[in-house]
């Protein structure tokens, strides 16, 4: 099959990303002690394995047919992570941010995409992606890893009476 040379680029810019992702986080799994944040490294590992097998088989030009993600079960089980070491809730911040990054990165590509398949795909991308930093981040609320203050309730009604009349518009 025959890319457009914008997808072909998108997916290029990816693979480079991912190779740097991979490489970081096997290493980061390799000083992991608690299993549960282990595994979900490992998930992670194996999602972007795949998301690697899938671009190669939309840029051969030889493929031709539709290309999909292989069904990797996202483990959405409650785990407890509060006996994590410093490293290990610095390394599932990181993964949080990361996941993030890549569900954007996948979402704002699919929309520039022209090829119908690959723009599909990067969508499901993204989705697993957004999945995979919901989990890191319920590890992070977990340790406390993060913090987000709230606004007040002052502030909140003062906005929402200043926008209040954009139902009328």
């Amino acid at each position: 099959m025959r890319l457009p040379a914008s997808d072909l680029g998108l997916m290029a810019e990816h693979l480079a990303a991912h190779e740097g992702i991979i490489n970081k986080w096997k290493r980061d799994y390799l000083v992991i002690q608690n299993p549960a944040l282990k595994q979900l490294l490992y998930t992670s590992i194996t999602i972007m394995r795949d998301h690697v097998r899938v671009m190669l088989a939309l840029i051969d030009p030889q493929q031709h047919g539709p290309v999909h993600l292989a069904q990797i079960p996202i483990n959405q089980e409650k785990f407890v992570y509060h006996n994590l070491t410093e490293q290990e809730k610095h390394i599932a911040l990181e993964a949080r941010s990361t996941s993030m990054s890549m569900a954007s990165n996948n979402f704002t590509s699919a929309l520039r995409m022209k090829d119908a398949n690959t723009k599909h795909v990067h969508f499901k991308m993204a989705d697993q992606q957004v999945k995979l930093q919901g989990l890191y981040n319920n590890i992070v609320l977990q340790t406390n890893s993060d913090y987000t203050p709230k606004a007040t309730e002052k502030e909140q009604l003062k906005t929402l009476q200043h926008y209040l009349h954009i139902l009328n518009e």
